[in-house]
């Protein structure tokens, strides 16, 4: 399993409602994807900083969603918000 924790990190306004315009879209295509086995970007008590959970079957898939994501109107609106993520791989 591949597993990512960590946070996006708003900078301005504009940054956070980006995230909260295109938040519900982006959990909802991910959580379609083949491999994904959780994936949540929640709230935290700083209204600029949004905790990210996901995990993932493999890194197969977890690689195919990073691809997927590439391509969507999340990346668009969200390329220039700083992650502070940590990727690692769980299990056998």
């Amino acid at each position: 399993m591949v597993r990512l924790r960590g946070k996006l990190v708003c900078m301005t306004e504009a940054e956070r409602q980006a995230v909260l315009t295109h938040r519900a879209e982006h959990i909802r295509l991910t959580r379609a994807e083949p491999g994904c086995i959780t994936f949540d970007i929640d709230d935290s008590d700083d209204p600029m900083v949004f905790e990210v959970m996901e995990s993932f079957r493999d890194g197969p898939a977890f690689e195919a969603h990073q691809t997927r994501t590439r391509q969507s109107l999340w990346f668009e609106a969200t390329r220039h918000i700083l992650r502070d993520f940590m990727i690692e791989e769980v299990g056998d």
